[in-house]
């Protein structure tokens, strides 16, 4: 008994309880007294829960094991005193940390897109630009200022390599180990602009050997740059014409040079896909690789022509000295002024002089008439430069023929580039040259022999320097480009247009 009413008494003083918080039970057999340790010690145990809909529901449930109702005795035992709530700040931080990534992420996607479309949109801009200043389709590859600033070392001085009325030339290192050239348009220069768009649209149409390569250009506000390849041995003029300067060029070399500036021209006239006029054919547009290969550059002056029409009526522009008599009389143009102007440099390439020299002797004044003069006397062989000690003398003659078969007064009578490639392979014969190119008189003397266009804007000088433009210069009576003197008047009023 006394056991079973110790044991009555002992049971008096148990609180067990199952808790449930939310409907779940998060404790079973939970006994007060155990978890604090005896009677009245106080102590605090948490629990989580997820609050939703601003409800909160806890149950303390009798477990079925000790006192389930008030005890009548003095001794209750310990109870629970209260139940407080209070909201975890860990969470709180955890959800506005994740609430702020999500915003950061947002904010940052944001400015990436509004980043990207406007540089697109700038892209886009600055490529309608160019279509519309170009008016082709064709697209070069476009390189920006800042990329052709640092290639030339912010257009150093010390990198000039010549500057021709289109504006300064540099030599520059691409990013990618490329060596260029970057030629960069004057403010000042009236005609550079339609340069290069005629450069641009027609060196992006072409790919050949003996054309010089274009690797893009600049168009960025106000900037307007060409970048072509590098090309060592410089322009085919200061090879032959520098004096002690001047690169060795033996017979073989300058064939192949007249030989690959014939095919080049060619390739323009009757192989590409536009058919092309350079309009500038002359030593100086001529430039050497490493390997002495020739390269025909500088396009600004270039026009498409239709093979179908008779000729393309056009104001005059090209070089003094390399004009065809019906182009700078009449302003007719056809491939064939082309012809003409490899005529000519063909006979430099032997001679090793330029097409006109006035410290020699008068016979000897006007590159075409002292050369037609020795054809006649069948002396072809006192034109080859004297720094050639040796040479084949029926290659010399052969080139000879050729180049006074494409200087002749009229057009009809002078060969196709692809004819002249095969004369001078030997693959037909050289027909028989019956009558005197086109030249200048000796009583009509010019100072200079440097290029010129006939156009309403103002005109400048320019020098013939490594990869330099070809520009305009006024035109004298002095430096008309006549065959005789009854059509003096005819130039002169083609001029004043």
């Amino acid at each position: 008994m006394a056991i079973e009413n110790y044991d009555k008494w002992e049971s008096l003083g148990r609180r067990v309880f199952d808790i449930y918080i939310q409907g779940n039970r998060v404790e079973k057999d939970f006994n007060i007294k155990e978890a604090g340790g005896g009677s009245f010690q106080g102590f605090q145990k948490d629990f989580p829960a997820q609050v939703s809909e601003n409800y909160l529901e806890i149950h303390l449930f009798w477990a079925g094991k000790g006192t389930c109702c008030i005890p009548t005795a003095d001794t209750y035992g310990p109870s629970i005193s209260a139940i407080s709530v209070t909201r975890d700040i860990s969470k709180k931080i955890k959800i506005g940390l994740v609430v702020g990534i999500f915003v950061l992420v947002g904010v940052v996607s944001c400015l990436s897109v509004m980043i990207f479309c406007f540089v697109r949109g700038r892209k886009r801009l600055q490529r309608k630009k160019a279509e519309e200043l170009l008016g082709i389709d064709s697209r070069p590859y476009t390189f920006s200022y800042a990329e052709l600033k640092a290639a030339t070392r912010d257009f150093n001085p010390a990198n000039k390599l010549g500057e021709g009325g289109f504006g300064p030339v540099f030599k520059g290192t691409l990013n990618d180990g490329r060596v260029v050239a970057v030629k960069q348009l004057s403010v000042a220069s009236h005609q550079g602009k339609s340069q290069f768009v005629a450069e641009i649209a027609t060196i992006s149409a072409v790919q050949q050997r003996n054309l010089v390569k274009l690797y893009g250009c600049c168009i960025e506000g106000d900037k307007r740059l060409l970048v072509y390849e590098y090309l060592e041995n410089k322009s085919l003029d200061q090879a032959l014409f520098a004096g002690k300067s001047s690169l060795y060029l033996d017979w073989p070399t300058r064939f192949d040079i007249c030989l690959g500036v014939a095919r080049g021209l060619a390739y323009l006239h009757e192989e590409s896909r536009l058919r092309i006029v350079h309009r500038d054919v002359k030593a100086s547009n001529i430039l050497l690789d490493s390997d002495l290969n020739p390269k025909i550059s500088d396009f600004g002056l270039a026009k498409l022509y239709d093979d179908k029409k008779t000729h393309i009526s056009t104001r005059v522009a090209g070089t003094i000295g390399y004009l065809a008599p019906e182009y700078a009389m009449r302003g007719h143009l056809t491939e064939k002024a082309d012809v003409f102007g490899f005529g000519v440099v063909a006979l430099e390439i032997v001679s090793g002089r330029p097409n006109s020299d006035t410290s020699l002797e008068e016979e000897k004044m006007y590159l075409l008439e002292w050369a037609w003069h020795l054809h006649q006397n069948n002396n072809e062989v006192e034109l080859v430069d004297a720094n050639l000690s040796e040479f084949n003398e029926e290659g010399v003659k052969r080139l000879i023929g050729v180049a006074l078969l494409c200087t002749q007064s009229s057009p009809q009578m002078r060969p196709s580039m692809s004819r002249a490639v095969a004369m001078l392979l030997g693959d037909i014969e050289v027909s028989a040259v019956t009558s005197q190119p086109g030249y200048l008189m000796s009583d009509w003397k010019f100072n200079d022999t440097t290029s010129f266009m006939s156009t309403d804007t103002q005109t400048t000088k320019t020098d013939n320097s490594h990869y330099s433009s070809s520009t305009s210069t006024s035109v004298t009576a002095d430096q008309e480009y006549l065959p005789t003197n009854d059509t003096k008047p005819i130039l002169q009023e083609i001029i004043r247009e």
